[in-house]
């Protein structure tokens, strides 16, 4: 297992401070700079700088751009850029995911198509340095992605000048991201009026990678990393990044946040449902389940139930909207706690196959893999349950 990371947001965050708190944290800034330079985009140096303010000592990561005026870009343009490089696939998927959610938070506000969004401020190239490098910096750091916690986030108060114009902060998009995800917000420090403190890039890196715990709940800490902005409150204006060892616990389980959307229908076809099935879990739905429900005017119904990331809530309840009947859905964040996993192959009489292993402790509960069991049993001619018995008992061996 990686470790565990909580991320401390006494002073809101950004892409920059982020990326700085991970530096401030132990990443090596000639590691970081390698990997980044493979994204096919250049025009950029990255320099990490040692800061302090009240007292307080960490990093302040600064991307220089070689042309200030920068092309606005789609995202199918960034994506193109993010998996062009030579990345590991995880980081890739992640930053991805990240531009996905600000593309459809800014769909949202502009009233538009996720493909006509174009980026102002977040395609530029210090913005994609900024996203992938934070992404690519808790790689290196070891982090296990489903440790990645955060406090809640200080949203701040007056005006800031985006490509619009002047916006009210929080910025529309720092706030609809907060409001899909469920992130709990956090008094701002200070008195009066602070500016942006989450930027729309901070939010989006949180809301993604992280889940919200009210405070760190570490075995152990092992590092801790301080990423400074540019602007100078009466306060740190910095975010922390804290590092250690996942808490123990005895069942070993682990906690996720979920979105849960849910729809009562009365006049659905078996056609129409598995079709909606396959088409929410092609779209990245964890899962999507149905149930017989008895409803009103005594008609027979069925309860539709899917689970997705909270990022991607409103883009799989449209889903639902788009392939059933349903008039509207009911979706909440829920809390779900998770067995450790792990996967490995394991040798029987008529070839490998793959099982998985639920760690409760001590205990560890086997489940051969269904399709590698048949596939081997329509091979070899035998019964599928010896199949499952033998993978069982090489896994337990």
């Amino acid at each position: 297992m990686g470790c565990a990371v909580y991320v401390d947001c006494f002073s809101g965050a950004s892409g920059d401070m982020l990326l700085g708190a991970v530096l401030d944290a132990g990443v090596a800034l000639e590691q970081l700079r390698d990997g980044l330079r493979s994204l096919p985009v250049g025009g950029w140096t990255l320099e990490a700088q040692a800061a302090r303010q009240h007292g307080l000592g960490g990093t302040r990561a600064r991307v220089h751009l070689a042309h200030e005026d920068q092309p606005h870009r789609g995202l199918s343009e960034v994506l193109r850029i993010v998996r062009g490089g030579a990345l590991p696939g995880g980081v890739v998927e992640r930053a991805s995911r990240v531009f996905e959610a600000l593309a459809e938070v800014e769909a949202t506000i502009h009233g538009t198509s996720v493909e006509q969004v174009e980026f102002h401020e977040v395609g530029a190239i210090d913005a994609i340095v900024d996203i992938v490098g934070v992404v690519f910096g808790l790689h290196l750091l070891g982090a296990d992605f489903a440790q990645i916690q955060c406090s809640g986030l200080p949203m701040g108060s007056g005006w800031v000048r985006a490509a619009h114009g002047r916006l009210p902060v929080p910025a529309p998009a720092t706030l609809e991201l907060v409001r899909r995800s469920g992130m709990p917000t956090r008094a701002a420090p200070g008195d009066g009026e602070t500016g942006e403190l989450t930027t729309p890039t901070g939010a989006a890196l949180l809301t993604v990678l992280a889940t919200f715990s009210p405070a760190p709940v570490l075995e152990r800490v092992s590092r801790v990393g301080y990423g400074f902005g540019t602007r100078e409150p009466p306060w740190p204006n910095a975010v922390r990044l804290i590092v250690g060892e996942p808490a123990r616990r005895g069942s070993d389980l682990q906690r996720d946040r979920v979105v849960e959307i849910q729809t009562n229908l009365d006049d659905a076809t078996p056609e129409e449902l598995g079709f909606a099935m396959e088409r929410l879990l092609d779209a990245g739905a964890l899962d999507v389940a149905f149930s017989p429900l008895q409803m009103k005017k005594n008609r027979p119904g069925v309860l539709v139930r899917v689970l997705g990331r909270p990022e991607d809530g409103e883009r799989l309840a449209r889903l639902v909207l788009e392939h059933t009947s349903a008039l509207g859905v009911r979706m909440q964040a829920i809390e779900r706690l998770i067995a450790r996993r792990s996967e490995r192959s394991v040798a029987t009489p008529w070839g490998e196959v793959r099982v998985k292993i639920k760690h409760l402790g001590e205990r560890e509960l086997v489940a051969p893999e269904y399709e590698d069991c048949a596939r081997v049993a329509r091979a070899a001619g035998v019964p599928l349950r010896e199949v499952y018995a033998a993978a069982r008992a090489a896994a337990s061996g």
